[in-house]
């Protein structure tokens, strides 16, 4: 297909896709396309996705219903970009039941990044509680892709490089600086909640502390030569085992 071999896919066959709303000219998502996925989305009119945590081939909406009508394909000037115009059936192409993947608005007064757009429906009523688990599992899997990579990039490319570049030492005083802030977070939750205050900011800075203190947790796994995906085999055999036979077990 000649329209494809101009396109420059990168080293695994890959190019970014960026799916666009026809009426408001909103970013709904990015994902990726192979030359396959992108030659079934000409032909069925329909987005086609390639997942790089399974491998394989993704019709969007093949679970959840909520396809994309694709109405028109751009590239850009290095053609290593794709730009999909669609219609988003259901409204909704965030895995979180929101309208759009970028749903978090920085805050550059408080240096956080906030969530601004409501979940339109429940995951779990689109997925169901084990696909939503496995969704779930799917973005431990990309971060552990991810900060795989960065170990080999250079300092100055990215944060994550940069910390691997420091080394152990450093990654462990930032999980211990975020686990404090954590700690902090929690309190001041339960001071609002104890005063009987609309607990909404302090419930989602607590949240951002816990997912600062995981992410640089998987950063220090990975220094390490472990993964996000030994906890959830560890969290895995802990299904069913109680707490203190979990505790007497290592005990002995």
């Amino acid at each position: 297909m000649d329209y494809l071999d101009g396109l420059n896919f990168n080293a695994d066959g890959l190019i970014p896709a960026i799916a666009q709303d026809r009426d408001t000219g909103r970013i709904m998502m990015m994902a990726w396309q192979n030359r396959e996925a992108l030659a079934l989305t000409i032909q069925t009119g329909q987005a086609v996705y390639f997942s790089r945590s399974r491998g394989k081939l993704w019709h969007k909406g093949e679970t959840s219903g909520h396809f994309q009508i694709v109405h028109e394909i751009y590239t850009d000037c290095d053609m290593d970009v794709i730009t999909l115009v669609i219609t988003q059936v259901g409204g909704i192409a965030c895995h979180t039941g929101r309208q759009s993947c970028f749903y978090q608005k920085l805050d550059s007064k408080r240096g956080i990044w906030q969530a601004v757009d409501d979940i339109i429906k429940d995951p779990n009523e689109i997925y169901g509680k084990a696909n939503q688990s496995c969704a779930n599992s799917m973005i431990i899997s990309q971060l552990d892709g991810i900060l795989d990579e960065r170990k080999s990039a250079d300092k100055d490319s990215s944060y994550v490089a940069s910390l691997y570049h420091k080394g152990l030492n450093k990654i462990l005083e930032k999980v211990g600086e975020e686990s404090t802030e954590a700690i902090i977070a929690a309190k001041e939750l339960q001071l609002v909640q104890s005063q009987h205050q609309d607990d909404t900011q302090a419930k989602s800075d607590v949240v951002y502390e816990v997912a600062d203190v995981w992410f640089h947790s998987l950063v220090a796994l990975h220094q390490l030569g472990l993964s996000g995906a030994d906890v959830l085999d560890e969290l895995g055999r802990r299904f069913g085992l109680s707490g203190i036979d979990e505790k007497n077990a290592r005990m002995g």
